[in-house]
């Protein structure tokens, strides 16, 4: 299988300057890889840097040391050395994010937020398309054009999937995709990450909900706190 994101002895560090400069390492000689069509779940106990390691991939924290090495239009592009222009060019296109929380523009409407996310869409194609994924995930047609400021926090969680996914992404990163949805929304979210990874996309993904994880991973990656890896 084609191997679409590997680490290679990967490391984070954070610097406290609040602290007096205070150097707390919390990722090292990380090393693991997914392939187009599979979805690795990350694991370990809470702060042992799973959330970290998942923000690292995306270019949210600059890595230490080691590199990130992604596959995007057929090359291998080194997250850790690339330039900024290259990163946001690798979010774009290749990598989707999808966070525990909703950050968006206030007074935005829903509809907006996901059509935004669109790769390769007319306006009218990726409303069309941002509609069905809402409609999907049973965000009624009369919230889609107000902002989700005011929604529930499922609500605006799957709000944050539907625009996660809209962009078809070769490879997606899931931060706790369903940790605020009820059963049957979890079950839709499901459905969709199967759909993900039958298309070929590589998925990577934190499932605190142990069902969700056991029903979508191919494999585990185990992450431990470094005093215990030591």
């Amino acid at each position: 299988m084609t191997i679409m994101l590997k680490t290679e002895n990967l490391s984070k560090t954070f610097l406290l300057h609040l602290q007096g400069g205070v150097k707390i390492d919390v990722l090292s000689g990380v090393d693991f890889n997914v392939s187009a069509g599979e979805c690795v779940a990350l694991t370990g106990p809470s702060g042992a840097g799973k959330t970290t390691l998942l923000r690292s991939l995306y270019g949210n924290y600059r890595a230490a040391g080691g590199a990130i090495r992604v596959r995007h239009h057929g090359r291998m592009v080194d997250i850790v050395t690339a330039s900024p222009r290259l990163v946001v060019e690798v979010r774009e296109q290749t990598m989707g994010y999808v966070s525990q929380f909703l950050r968006v523009v206030p007074r935005v409407s829903a509809i907006d937020i996901v059509a935004d996310a669109a790769r390769g869409l007319s306006p009218e194609a990726a409303h069309e398309k941002a509609a069905a994924l809402l409609r999907r995930l049973n965000i009624p047609t009369r919230l889609h054009g107000l902002p989700p400021a005011t929604f529930s926090g499922g609500e605006q969680q799957r709000i944050n999937l539907a625009r996660g996914f809209i962009g078809s992404h070769p490879i997606l990163l899931l931060d706790e995709p369903t940790a605020s949805l009820d059963n049957a929304n979890r079950d839709i979210v499901i459905d969709m990450i199967r759909e993900a990874k039958a298309e070929g996309r590589a998925v990577i993904g934190i499932f605190h909900d142990t069902e969700v994880r056991d029903a979508v991973a191919d494999r585990l990656f185990h992450v431990l706190p470094l005093q215990d890896a030591a």
